[in-house]
């Protein structure tokens, strides 16, 4: 009886390695649009969780795309080469939902704590009730104190985790001192999050304001906060502005 030899194998039955594959499966959501051109990947402990797989093999592959050129790396981590535009084409989302302009206007007024957030925000973002984390109050008031909105922001387990800019903040969360995060969503954007936005709007039963609920993830369907906003819709208006870059 002839005996089956690794030589008798053809191209087709051998298997590429796990690191190869895991490439392959990664090259496939870039294209997919997971992560724009020009933006971070995640660290490589959450690509691990993603794909199921030891950071080693995670190494492994993105090894693969770089050498690929399909990635390029720095000291801050790795961002996607793909052509395509960059991620700095959509002008950037002022945060807390609600802000009225890209810059701190008289009447504005911003501060955090590490606090337990209410019950409702805990479950949005998968916390154990009254575990603390880093909160956002943001109050806004025109002159005479008209139109006023109030802001409360609860940010996820995640968010700290990924997103440096807002981890520095747990030291300084003292719920006095100054701190504007207008630019929160721009740095989860540069730490390699793609933000998936739902807001809730409902109007109060006196009709004289408005609650918005915003709710983030990205894209790995992982929350990265919460924010309750209260406008006093009865001298002021509520204005959503969108950018969307042109196809093509």
């Amino acid at each position: 009886m002839a005996r089956t030899t690794p030589h008798d194998q053809s191209p087709a039955d051998v298997r590429p390695p796990l690191y190869r594959r895991v490439a392959d499966q990664l090259l496939g959501e870039l294209r997919d649009g997971t992560a724009p051109p020009g933006e971070r990947l995640p660290g490589e402990r959450r690509l691990a969780e993603h794909f199921g797989v030891s950071r080693e093999t995670v190494r492994q592959a993105l090894d693969v795309l770089r050498r690929d050129g399909l990635l390029t790396t720095d000291r801050r981590g790795s961002h996607v080469a793909l052509p395509g535009p960059p991620t700095a084409s959509p002008a950037p989302l002022v945060f807390p939902v609600g802000a009225r302009a890209a810059e701190p206007r008289t009447g504005d007024r911003a501060t955090v704590v590490w606090a337990a957030p209410p019950p409702e925000h805990a479950t949005a973002l998968g916390l154990v009730p009254g575990r603390p984390t880093l909160m956002h109050r943001f109050t806004s008031a025109a002159a005479g104190g008209s139109g006023t909105r109030t802001a409360v922001t609860s940010f996820s387990a995640v968010a700290l985790a990924e997103v440096e800019e807002l981890a520095r903040y747990r030291d300084r969360a003292d719920g006095v001192a100054c701190a504007q995060l207008r630019r929160a969503y721009d740095w989860m954007r540069t730490a390699g999050l793609t933000l998936h936005h739902r807001d809730t709007i409902t109007l109060q039963p006196d009709a004289a304001s408005v609650r918005v609920v915003r709710r983030v993830h990205d894209q790995y369907a992982r929350p990265l906060e919460i924010t309750d906003l209260l406008v006093d819709t009865r001298r002021d208006a509520l204005v959503y502005e969108f950018t969307l870059p042109a196809a093509g």
